[in-house]
């Protein structure tokens, strides 16, 4: 069995939010990536939906 070198294999896009909202914050989110679902109302689930929709 081959093991993957993707330091991100088997992390969940959730788990990574979650994880940046808590270092960071919706704000500074917003001003490094300057992306609507992180300005306007920021919440988990709408920027999931965003995030997994969008390319």
């Amino acid at each position: 069995m081959n093991k993957s070198n993707d330091p991100l294999h088997g992390v969940k896009l959730e788990q990574i939010l979650t994880e940046l909202e808590k270092k960071i914050g919706w704000d500074k989110m917003g001003e490094l990536l300057n992306i609507r679902c992180f300005t306007n109302k920021p919440r988990l689930k709408s920027s999931l939906k965003f995030l997994r929709t969008t390319p």
